[in-house]
């Protein structure tokens, strides 16, 4: 999730919930940018959550092999949110209700934009605008530069997963799909935010769709996968994953890769419509979206671990102990890879081994996803801090 995994799927099976049903109509305020072009995986930026459409995790360059405190920023509540990246700006949600833009270069605040909810969604940028959903159940579209509202739309209940974007079948505009705990996934036009289509799922969405040739790829807490033609929104498949699914999943080609609540961690092959491999260590829940590579698979567990397994066939290669659980999702940049825990630090490992290579303390728990862009991490933890690593000038 984003980091989505507090929320408890099960809650639906308990109390057979069913969604608000609130219209959905968007509140235009003023005309939104014109339309981007295709987004790269990786990119030098990180302009959305797991840096591109795909999810794949993956972030262009390299770290520095001891990263140090650039800066920090302190907002007035938890920040679950991971940051977006883009044109020397850095974009993050926190729990007091704000998204937030700030100057990457020193973290001097830029703007802030207040919802009614708070932010854990991940925010995506987009042609000069960026999309983030809110707990007060609006997806809002803000001027990137400025702060200011473009239009906002109301689904039935929270969002607290991603957005991602397609273009258009005609390539004449740009789409937003974000899914909502009304139990939807919508589609809507960049610009106005009106209505594409939406789909209806049996429970709630709680983390980001994956888009790649013209699909989209989903869990949700029906322990489904829904494989959606872009286009139209109708169904291609659905594959049952056998639990909820609270966190989101990478997709690439014809093959997504996502854990779920029953302890087990699946590579489906979307063309067979069928499970590829499973990898199941210890009775705990996979809550932490992966990072893909051409030969390797890296994830978090809620059994405090770091996992990699081989693409091919799920055997696993290592994993790395921390104290806390492992929600949050981790990064491969180069020959490492960084990430967060509840034990209160941030961690950076051996993609070939996963030996520990550097770890700084924070003290409260890093739930939030790290957003890697131009050899500086951001990342947000529960104390209210967005924190910036990199390598101080002239070093």
């Amino acid at each position: 999730m984003n980091w989505a995994g507090k929320s408890l799927c099960a809650a639906f099976a308990l109390s057979l919930l069913v969604a608000c049903g609130k219209p959905s109509v968007p509140t235009p305020v003023a005309p939104a940018p014109a339309a981007a072009e295709s987004a790269k995986e990786p990119t030098a930026d990180w302009p959305m959550f797991r840096g591109g459409p795909g999810l794949h995790g993956a972030a262009a360059g390299a770290l520095p092999e001891k990263p140090e405190l650039l800066w920090s920023f302190k907002t007035s509540g938890s920040v679950k949110s991971s940051a977006a990246i883009a044109g020397g700006r850095v974009f993050i949600g926190s729990d007091d209700g704000h998204l937030y833009a700030l100057n990457l270069a020193d973290g001097k605040k830029l703007w802030d934009f207040k919802t009614g909810g708070s932010v854990e969604s991940s925010p995506l940028f987009l042609d000069g605008a960026v999309f983030a959903g809110s707990t007060d159940s609006f997806l809002y579209a803000l001027d990137a530069a400025s702060g200011k509202s473009l239009w906002k739309h109301e689904t039935g209940d929270k969002i607290l997963g991603a957005p991602n974007w397609v273009r258009s079948p005609k390539g004449d505009a740009n789409w937003v799909v974000a899914g909502s705990y009304d139990f939807k996934l919508h589609c809507l036009d960049a610009k106005t935010g009106k209505t594409n289509w939406v789909y209806e799922t049996g429970n709630y969405i709680n983390g980001a769709p994956a888009v790649a040739a013209g699909k989209t790829v989903f869990g949700g807490c029906d322990a489904l996968l829904h494989v959606l033609i872009l286009a139209d929104g109708k169904k291609l498949k659905e594959v049952e994953a056998g639990a909820y699914i609270a966190g989101s999943g990478a997709l690439d080609k014809d093959q997504f890769f996502v854990g779920h609540y029953e302890n087990e961690f699946l590579c489906v092959d979307l063309a067979a419509g069928k499970v590829l491999w499973k990898y199941s260590d210890r009775a705990f829940p996979y809550f932490s979206s992966p990072a893909l590579t051409a030969d390797r698979v890296v994830f978090g567990g809620r059994d405090k671990r770091l996992h990699c397994v081989a693409r091919a066939d799920g055997k696993p290669l290592w994993t790395f102990s921390t104290r806390g659980k492992v929600d949050s999702s981790p990064v491969i940049c180069g020959d490492k890879v960084v990430f967060g825990s509840e034990d209160g630090r941030l961690y950076m490992v051996s993609l070939a081994d996963g030996k520990e290579l550097w770890s700084y303390e924070i003290g409260q728990g890093v739930n939030g996803s790290p957003a890697v862009a131009d050899g500086r991490v951001i990342v947000g933890a529960d104390d209210g801090v967005v924190y910036c690593f990199g390598k101080k000038a002239n070093r």
